[in-house]
C-alpha cells in the first residue's frame, strides 16, 4: 500500500527519486520482478481535469485494464476509458539509481519544475507540483471541513455508507 508524502528535486532531464517505500511497493506489484531487476509501473495522465499524475503498479494497472476491457465493446464508457487510461498512460520502470524519469510531456501537464511532491493513495500514488498540491489540498479540505462539525473525527467516515 502506498502511504505517506515526500518531496524530491527534479533535474533538468526530468529525473526524480522515488520514495524508498514506494519502490518496495512497485517491486511487490510487478509479478515479473525479481531481485536486481527494475520494477515496471504505469503513469496515467489522460484526465485533463487532474492536476497530477497517477501511478499504478504493473499488477494494479493490469487489473484496471482488465476491468476496462470487460466493458461492452463500442460503448461510450469503454471508449472513454480506453482513451483516457489505456491510451494516455506511460509504461516505465525504476532506473538503476531508484529514480523515475518523467518525460517532458508529463512534466508540462502538471507544470512540474524543480520539485515533485509524492503522496500515497493506497493502491496508487500521485505526483504533483508541490505548490499545486498545497493549493488544491487547502481548497478541498476547507470545503470538506465546512460541512462537518468542529469535533469531527475522520475515522467516523469508515462507518458512513453514503460515499
Amino acid at each position: 500500500m502506498f502511504i505517506g508524502e515526500y518531496t524530491f528535486k527534479v533535474d533538468s532531464k526530468g529525473r526524480t527519486s522515488i520514495p524508498a517505500l514506494f519502490r518496495r511497493e512497485l517491486e511487490e506489484g510487478d509479478p515479473k520482478w525479481t531481485g536486481g531487476q527494475r520494477p515496471k509501473f504505469f503513469i496515467v495522465y489522460g484526465n485533463a481535469s487532474k492536476k497530477f499524475l497517477e501511478v499504478y503498479t504493473a499488477e494494479a494497472f493490469t487489473k484496471l485494464s482488465n476491468d476496462i476491457l470487460a466493458l461492452p465493446r463500442g460503448t461510450k464508457k469503454r471508449r472513454m476509458l480506453e482513451r483516457l487510461v489505456l491510451g494516455m498512460s506511460h509504461p516505465t520502470e525504476v532506473d538503476g539509481d531508484g529514480r523515475l524519469v518523467l518525460p517532458q510531456k508529463l512534466r508540462e501537464k502538471i507544470e512540474l519544475e524543480k520539485e515533485a511532491y509524492f503522496i500515497g493513495a493506497g493502491e496508487t500514488f500521485e505526483i504533483w507540483k508541490p505548490e499545486t498540491f498545497e493549493a488544491e489540498n487547502a481548497a478541498t479540505m476547507e470545503t470538506w471541513l465546512e460541512e462537518l462539525p468542529d469535533d469531527f473525527d475522520p475515522l467516523t467516515l469508515l462507518s458512513d455508507n453514503e460515499g
